[in-house]
């Protein structure tokens, strides 16, 4: 009797097993267009991500895309409603789709410097499941507006050129008298 429950038990939870790992064998293949992508910094704005996202040949049936996880640096904040809007429910093996992903807005006065992040799509065999399919990092890189640098940089020469010339000997000159014939 014992032996029977255990033999049943382990074919039980050997099933379990089994039928969960096919659950999860499957995935897809995220690919953000332009990862790193730069912004002057001048009065704020609104970065778009794109991505393809692929699922391989090789999935045994259709990977839903349920969700989404994904972690940004602030003040910046990220808007995940283009996947909502845009990406399919599931894809089936073979099949590819590309798309806007999310935006990142980027306040006035986000000081200039590299925020980095994540973005995870979460999805798998049915409409209830949320295991990570596949991540892609990204990167907003805040630089100074035009303006600013090119005032910076003729601060710079003209400060040079000042520096130079209180340095340098003033050259000789001769007098040129003319005399009248």
């Amino acid at each position: 009797m014992k032996r029977n429950f255990a033999f049943g038990l382990l074919t039980f939870l050997l099933t379990i097993a089994l039928s969960s790992a096919a659950a999860y064998a499957d995935t897809v293949k995220l690919t953000l267009t332009n990862p790193n992508q730069f912004i002057a910094l001048e009065s704020g704005g609104t970065l778009t991500y794109s991505a393809t996202v692929f699922a391989p040949d090789s999935n045994g049936a259709a990977v839903y895309l349920n969700g989404n996880s994904f972690n940004i640096g602030l003040p910046l904040t990220l808007d995940d409603s283009d996947f909502f809007v845009n990406f399919p429910l599931f894809l089936n093996p073979g099949e590819s789709f590309t798309g806007d992903l999310f935006t990142v807005k980027i306040p006035a006065g986000t000081a200039i410097g590299t925020y980095s992040g994540y973005f995870s799509l979460l999805g798998g065999a049915d409409s209830g499941a949320g295991c990570v399919l596949d991540t892609a990092n990204y990167s907003v890189i805040v630089t100074p507006e035009p303006s600013s640098l090119l005032l910076l940089g003729t601060g710079l020469f003209g400060g040079i050129v000042m520096y130079r010339r209180g340095r340098t000997p003033p050259v000789a000159q001769t007098a040129v008298i003319s005399q009248p014939y």
